[in-house]
């Protein structure tokens, strides 16, 4: 027998025997020191050299991650269950180290919630060594082990006794440096959305309460006293065209003052420009139904905005007429009740390649769309717009200005410049589609048109180490959190409105946030309701009665 075929067969051979609490330790070991690098790097910055506290964390970190498992981790299930969190732990580090994301509950929402175009974008080869060694090595030992059987009656005992262990080990773990312990979780409470698996378990828990199906019944309506201000006989339909930006960031907004012309356009047109304007999220799971929703971030209640109806609905019930036009992922609920229409795989050879499609797919047949019903109309265009990390494929070759852009997914493979030279050829593009789409609505004559648009939330791109977006609020850089606004109006709309658009470049300069969407638009459209908040209204004061 051969040395290589003899290794092999001691190999074949070993089949280590394990109880369940034993493969609750050994997973929890190897969790905290292999699978938590974000972790251990943000907590060591806190207290760089204090290998006391580091101890401290580790027992800490052991302690929370076998309670975990061992709720989850029995005979008939370890295999089963330990495999599935090795591979979405790998995947999980794996883009938390990449793009320094937080995984807590939004962030989990936003994986549930991706689509396979955006997935297959993050699909890179990197991926493949983490993979490798820490979910597939691990797996194949995990499944050559034998797991000692044991009768229910004792189990019944035993496992109560072993999680009370886990309990006193980590409280011991805390006396070792309670102070600095106690200081991180009161003052740096994002550090346990880095702390894997339990990030992402905890957030998959409370995305699986919040789909729940009382969480699935119909949305409670809202504003249900509003009305449709009466029109003078013979006057032209309103037409209103919401475009929905996706990632842009206000620091590299042109029109803000950018070192870079990334909006000429818009420039040359002459819009309403809003500098000091901020999202009600970092995500779009969260902006979107925060901006369409009468409670905002400034009475941030997540449950309570998903429960109910949004401002489309509102719209459609006075009969102003709504549609959603979409290139992205969805309306995340907003236009539930409401026409919907999805761009995303259209296949218009001078736009779509590769199962994606330039934003200004959003105008084809759009003249036909808003005609099709009579009366003053509602449109929001959702764009792919600025959807990192692949930002070289948001914008068509004739928008290549700003040289060398990176064109890899793999973000790390790229200078600080080439990454942000792509996003700002991107920025470029949605300047241009955003100046096409005026000019489809000064051609439409028989309407008064007005357009807003705002972006869903930020981008990083590698400030203080951190990409793309879905930083928790609390903590999330301006570059996640300011984005820009702008608004054009027909002359014909303005005067038929009674608005001094002078004046509301003034009001522009003021700090600004999603929260006016909901009565700005209702008070542009003369919806009345006691729902309509004129605080929050952009507009009350720059209306002149006609």
């Amino acid at each position: 027998m051969s040395p290589t075929t003899g290794v092999w067969a001691r190999l074949s051979a070993w089949h280590p025997s394990v109880s369940p609490e034993a493969l609750v330790v050994l997973a929890s070991v190897f969790f905290a020191v292999i699978s938590n690098g974000p972790f251990w790097k943000a907590a060591y910055a806190l207290h760089p050299g204090s290998l006391l506290f580091l101890v401290a964390l580790f027992g800490v970190l052991v302690a929370a991650n076998g309670l975990l498992l061992s709720l989850l981790v029995w005979r008939w299930s370890a295999k089963p269950v330990l495999t599935v969190l090795l591979f979405v732990t790998a995947l999980a580090v794996h883009y938390m180290t990449r793009y320094g994301v937080y995984m807590d509950a939004d962030m989990v929402r936003n994986v549930l919630a991706t689509d396979v175009k955006e997935s297959r974008e993050l699909m890179t080869p990197s991926l493949i060594l983490p993979v490798l060694l820490t979910a597939v090595l691990p797996t194949l030992l995990l499944w050559r082990a034998r797991i000692v059987p044991r009768a229910w009656t004792r189990t019944l005992w035993v496992r109560p006794l072993f999680m009370v262990g886990l309990m006193v080990f980590g409280t011991a773990s805390v006396m070792l440096a309670s102070a600095d312990v106690a200081s991180m979780l009161r003052n740096h409470r994002e550090i346990k959305y880095l702390a894997t698996p339990m990030n992402y378990v905890v957030g998959l828990k409370q995305n699986l309460r919040s789909s729940s199906p009382i969480a699935k019944a119909p949305k409670s309506p809202i504003a249900q006293d509003a009305a449709a201000a009466a029109r003078p006989a013979g006057s032209r339909p309103r037409l209103l065209v919401v475009v929905v930006g996706e990632t842009v960031r206000a620091q590299n907004w042109g029109l803000n003052g950018y070192g870079r012309q990334t909006t000429p356009e818009l420039a040359q047109i002459g819009v309403v420009n809003f500098p000091d304007m901020h999202s009600c999220g970092t995500s779009t799971e969260v902006s979107l139904p925060c901006m369409f929703s009468q409670i905002g971030r400034r009475n941030y209640d997540e449950k309570a905005i998903r429960g109910q109806q949004s401002l489309l609905n509102v719209f459609d019930r006075v009969g102003i007429n709504t549609l959603w036009r979409d290139n992205q992922s969805g309306c995340k609920g907003v236009c539930e009740g409401t026409a919907f229409e999805s761009l995303t795989d259209a296949t218009d050879p001078s736009l779509c390649k590769d199962g994606r499609c330039m934003d200004e797919v959003l105008l084809k047949g759009l003249d036909a769309q808003v005609r099709a019903k009579p009366g003053d109309r509602v449109v929001v265009l959702h764009q792919l717009g600025n959807h990192g990390p692949s930002y070289f494929q948001r914008y068509p070759d004739s928008f290549r200005k700003f040289t060398p852009p990176c064109q890899n997914p793999e973000l790390g493979n790229c200078t600080p410049q080439q990454i942000v030279n792509a996003y700002d050829n991107a920025v470029l593009y949605t300047d241009h589609f955003l100046a096409r789409t005026i000019h489809e609505l000064q051609a439409m004559e028989d309407y008064d048109t007005a357009l807003v648009y705002v972006s869903d939330h930020g981008e990083s791109l590698g400030e203080k180490g951190l990409y793309l977006h879905g930083v928790p609020y609390a903590i999330a850089p301006a570059e996640q959190t300011s984005v820009p606004m702008v608004m054009w109006f027909s002359q014909r709309f303005a005067t038929g409105r009674g608005l001094d658009t002078r004046c509301l470049a003034d009001r522009a300069r003021q700090r600004t946030d999603h929260d006016v969407l909901f009565s700005s638009l209702l008070g542009l459209m003369q919806v009345k309701t006691r729902a309509y908040d004129p605080t929050q209204d952009v507009f009350a004061s720059c209306v002149k009665p006609t």
